[in-house]
């Protein structure tokens, strides 16, 4: 499995979501990191998780993958996932994926704090 450089903090804005703030590269190498983040935004009982990509370096496909994954169990779980902070590159991907059609992507953090009840 390829090395991941890549760092994730989880802060909470309010009490039902929790933002996932991702620094460097999502490959498949960080599968651990991720998932870590994502079971740590949703200990207390979030409702919603936020993926902030504004710090995001590189994304491959294995990544995106991840995403997948990561998409599965939010829904199992019955949570939503909204992003922010993807460039250009990164929403016309989530577009070629249709990614975007079940993680909503939203212009800054704010927007997407404000789509949360």
């Amino acid at each position: 499995m390829p090395e991941s450089r890549i760092a994730m903090n989880v802060r909470k804005p309010n009490p039902t979501t929790s933002v996932i703030d991702i620094e460097g590269e999502v490959n498949a190498g960080g599968e651990l990191i991720l998932m870590g983040a994502y079971n740590e935004a949703v200990s207390d009982g979030a409702s919603a998780v936020v993926l902030n990509f504004g710090g995001l370096e590189y994304m491959n496909s294995g990544g995106i993958g991840l995403l997948v994954t990561l998409l599965i169990r939010a829904q199992r779980q019955g949570q939503r996932l909204l992003a922010f902070g993807l460039n250009d590159h990164y929403r016309q991907i989530f577009e070629l994926t249709r990614l975007d059609e079940a993680i909503r992507i939203f212009d800054g953090e704010a927007s997407a704090l404000g789509d949360v009840p």
